[in-house]
């Protein structure tokens, strides 16, 4: 198997150590340390530490991006008002696909998921590009037409608590390895749960 290219390694090691230590809490100097490269090699291939951080998320998240939105596409095929257990599935569920709880990169892009929603540095809330924002979008106008109560603040808290649950639950899978009952089953519940929480009433003013 032939060895990974010098940008391919930084993003490996940026992505191991930002998921495990945080934006600030990595260092340049970590990054090449870990990925065998020299200092200036962060500079070369991405132009600075931040623009890392985007290239990193990117690449991680964007799988699960996609499938999103070819999700999102064959529910409004078939109807345009999906309900809001089929949208959470679309959402949901390819991060259970992208990020397999026996999977030691699954777990990594669920603990940089978990990162990018907690993290405080401004710098892990720049990633997303045109195609993220679209979809993100896409998903708001979705959930908004299916529960028309709640505001858009509201929806907005909700949709990333989709997110952390879900990132949350496959970091802990990957922790603690399969239980019995778990596996397939935690999809279920998960999706199960989620939609009931996005279809609760809207919280008192």
């Amino acid at each position: 198997m032939a060895t990974p290219d010098t940008r391919t390694q930084l993003l490996d090691a940026a992505e191991r150590l930002f998921a495990e230590h945080g934006y600030r809490g990595t260092s340049i100097r970590a990054v090449t340390d870990l990925a065998g490269a020299n200092l200036a090699a962060v500079g070369y291939h991405f132009g600075s530490k931040a623009d890392l951080m985007v290239a990193v998320a990117r690449r991680a998240i964007g799988p699960i991006t996609e499938a999103q939105a070819a999700g999102l596409d064959r529910l409004l095929a078939r109807t345009p008002d999906p309900s809001v257990a089929d949208l959470v599935e679309a959402f949901a569920g390819p991060m259970f696909d992208g990020m397999p709880s026996g999977d030691e990169g699954g777990a990594r892009r669920s603990r940089l998921i978990v990162t990018i929603l907690s993290d405080p540095a401004e710098e892990t809330r720049a990633w997303p590009g045109p195609a993220e924002n679209d979809v993100r979008d896409r998903y708001l106008a979705a959930f908004a037409r299916a529960l028309p109560a709640l505001t858009p603040e509201e929806l907005w808290f909700r949709i990333r608590g989709v997110l952390a649950v879900t990132a949350v639950d496959r970091v802990d899978r990957y922790n603690t390895g399969p239980s019995p009952g778990t596996g397939d089953a935690a999809r279920r519940w998960a999706i199960t749960f989620l939609s009931a929480a996005m279809s609760a009433p809207p919280a008192e003013t």
